[in-house]
């Protein structure tokens, strides 16, 4: 899989894409991460990207000629693609739509910047997407945090069984709508804090029916509103 990050600042991913997971899948092959820098198509000598809005108003807004410019730099002509607007008014990213991204031939991440984007840009997109309800500086993160979720979907990245165990997974033993089941590890007994007994007893059903209850109790009390 194919992903493109269309940013101004391509220098902030290089660290969170060189390490961990997503290093050894690039070292793999299973994924290819591109940065087309948006600047490389600004305006004039100075490669202007953005302009004051219509009507007034703070701050600046990228413009639509500047964007579709990169938009068909980074377009391929292939069957599975997809071009997203990362923006805050855009529907909420979550584990359903990561696996329906996952399965794309390739992917293409917008990041914005400023004030916002020239609302004609829309024309150009398959889709909208927001990471949360809240306002960052830029549609960076938003872009690292996708790449991250939409590669370790990838089949062969990471173990298949550690994906179908996980919090949100659809293959998972329990509901898609709960979280994980809490989990332990040695030493046994640390500071009085103790492993719970039915994770040593060996018998496996009993096992799996604590875990379900333990991830039912947790995601009711952190998150009620996945049962809503």
């Amino acid at each position: 899989m194919k992903i493109s990050i269309l940013t101004l600042f391509p220098e902030m991913f290089y660290g969170p894409f060189d390490h961990s997971i997503v290093k050894i899948a690039k070292e793999k092959k299973l994924i290819e991460i591109n940065f087309i820098n948006i600047r490389n198509f600004g305006i004039g000598r100075h490669k202007v990207v953005d302009d004051t809005p219509y009507g007034g108003g703070a701050g600046m807004v990228m413009r639509i000629d500047v964007l579709e410019k990169a938009i068909k730099k980074a377009s391929k002509k292939v069957t599975k693609q997809k071009i997203i607007l990362l923006d805050a008014r855009g529907r909420r990213f979550d584990q359903k739509k990561a696996i329906e991204l996952s399965k794309l031939d390739h992917l293409v991440l917008i990041a914005g910047h400023y004030e916002g984007f020239d609302e004609r840009v829309t024309s150009y997109v398959d889709d909208i997407i927001s990471i949360g309800d809240y306002v960052l500086t830029g549609g960076e993160i938003p872009a690292m945090v996708i790449a991250d979720t939409v590669a370790r979907l990838i089949p062969d990245v990471i173990k298949e069984a550690s994906r179908k165990l996980e919090s949100f997974s659809p293959d998972s033993n329990f509901s898609s709508a709960v979280l994980e089941y809490p989990q332990y590890t040695k030493p046994r007994i640390y500071k009085g804090l103790k492993v719970p007994e039915i994770l040593l007893s060996g018998d496996h059903k009993k096992i799996d029916e604590w875990r379900k209850e333990q991830a039912i109790k947790h995601t009711k009390k952190t998150r009620p509103d996945l049962f809503c």
